[in-house]
């Protein structure tokens, strides 16, 4: 998904998704395009760099990406120009700094000697450049730098010796390795895939009117009318075409379940339930550990807007503490992230953030966040609370520190840019300018899903990685060459 030029030129200051998908079929032809609309700005939380939508009437594919929000990238004129189909295929991209990336907006639609096939991936690989160098000896020709048109490529390939699209994803699985949630349309068919670890999450749904849902999170079944029915396994391939729907499990059970944790902690949406975890509960959870683990005497508990809210009410309601919305959010603000300088990104906290003085002025305050990746931007935020009042501020962590990088999907690429591997707690403490500081133990970190959910990847807490790791420094000879601004139609 990232391009190996915008890995290079990262230097994280929060953790970043790589995108969302989503997909739909429907028993008739009908407006698709205003419903994946709809699903898509659900999880436009999981991407803001670039939005797509790939109609399929009949084997005949429609397709509209362009970088932006949803609601800049897929306009109105341009939603009613793809027409009715009866399958859809929708993406949004994460962003970057400086990132240029309409080339490699998704869905990605390829042209095969069997047909077409749109294709949406989120996660990422951990053998793309090793699969990718075998298949341009064998001809093929790249026109991005995502490992998402690798996969695309090893299913064709596949389909040209399988009889079926869903036959073809079967195999090809047998060579991708890393992190995988898929939705594809055939023309005929609609298949969705997660790979054996389960890294990313996938869930499917019904509309009333018999349509079938495949998404990210389930709040974006929720935005479309459409009830959940489960989550798909690790592993698992589900079919839906003209004759109903079909199930692959052979995949499943192959791997150890590696969910990867920070769904829970931040990526998702508070209202989602991912493999029958509540993400509200699962983060009050984890803000009532850290209340047992770091206790501390205190006037008022505020959580960072916005995955720091729910953190930040479980530590109020374990500790006794009173718990209080410290900050106001302004909406119309983007990440901050994605300013092009460092002055710029903390600037943009400040716009984004503001503190509520009457509510931090004089008091004791303890500080609820999500994560602390390079430091820079949380050293903002509690300036912000310093110059609001805020005589004392005791920072916790609802994650454990931040020591390795993760090769399935989340933006955090560099061992030497993660805060904790510089600097003892107490260091940071000093440097992020708070009395005291205490992040999640990685024991507790387990049981953020309570006693039903397990199989966590902790990896870039130190743990063990499930997978092999791509060699380090390898990079993409042809990112750098990246420069189209044209829209893909």
């Amino acid at each position: 998904m990232r391009t190996a030029e915008e890995s290079a030129r990262i230097l994280p200051r929060h953790l970043h998704e790589e995108c969302g998908v989503f997909g739909i079929f429907a028993p008739q032809n009908e407006d698709l395009a205003g419903l994946v609309y709809y699903g898509l700005y659900a999880l436009q939380h999981r991407g803001q760099e670039s939005a797509g939508i790939a109609i399929n009437d009949d084997g005949v594919f429609s397709v509209w990406r362009d970088v932006g929000l949803v609601s800049e990238a897929l306009p109105a004129r341009r939603l009613e120009k793809l027409g009715q189909g009866s399958i859809a295929v929708g993406h949004v991209r994460y962003a970057t700094t400086g990132s240029d990336a309409a080339l490699n907006a998704q869905p990605l639609v390829i042209n095969h000697f069997k047909g077409r096939m749109a294709l949406a991936h989120n996660g990422n690989l951990t053998n793309s450049m090793e699969l990718r160098r075998k298949l341009e000896e064998r001809g093929s020709i790249f026109h991005t730098t995502t490992d998402s048109e690798v996969i695309a490529y090893e299913i064709v390939q596949q389909r040209l010796r399988t009889p079926s699209i869903e036959a073809a994803v079967c195999a090809a699985m047998d060579r991708l390795e890393g992190a995988y949630s898929l939705v594809i349309s055939s023309p005929t068919k609609l298949i969705a895939a997660r790979d054996p670890h389960g890294f990313r999450p996938l869930c499917m749904g019904r509309r009333p009117d018999g349509a079938v849902v495949f998404a990210s999170e389930s709040c974006a079944l929720d935005a479309v009318g459409a009830a959940f029915e489960r989550d798909l396994l690790p592993g698992e391939i589900v079919t839906v075409g003209r004759d109903g729907i079909h199930r692959d499990t052979s995949h499943c059970g192959t791997a150890p379940k590696r969910l990867c944790v920070f769904e829970l902690i931040y990526f998702a949406r508070p209202d989602s339930v991912i493999d029958g975890c509540s993400v509200t509960l699962a983060r009050q959870r984890a803000g009532a550990f850290l209340a047992k683990e770091h206790p501390v005497e205190a006037d008022v508990v505020v959580g960072v807007p916005d995955s720091g809210l729910d953190a930040a009410l479980g530590y109020a309601r374990a500790s006794g503490i009173p718990y209080a919305m410290g900050f106001t959010k302004n909406k119309y603000v983007g990440r901050t992230f994605i300013a092009p300088t460092q002055t710029m990104r903390e600037t943009g906290v400040s716009l984004k953030l503001n503190p509520i003085r009457s509510v931090v002025s004089g008091k004791r305050v303890v500080l609820v966040d999500d994560s602390i990746v390079r430091g820079t931007t949380c050293r903002r935020t509690i300036e912000l609370l310093r110059q609001a009042g805020a005589s004392e501020i005791h920072m916790r962590v609802s994650a454990p520190p931040f020591v390795a990088p993760c090769y399935y999907g989340t933006d955090i690429d560099s061992a030497e840019n993660l805060i904790a591997n510089q600097h003892t707690v107490e260091e940071i403490a000093r440097i992020i300018g708070v009395d005291s500081l205490g992040y999640l133990s990685l024991e507790d970190l387990m049981h953020l899903g309570g006693e039903a959910m397990e199989g966590f990847c902790t990896a870039c807490f130190g743990g063990k990685y499930p997978t092999k790791v791509p060699p380090p420094g390898q990079k993409d000879r042809f990112a750098c060459r990246i420069g189209s601004k044209d829209h893909a139609e």
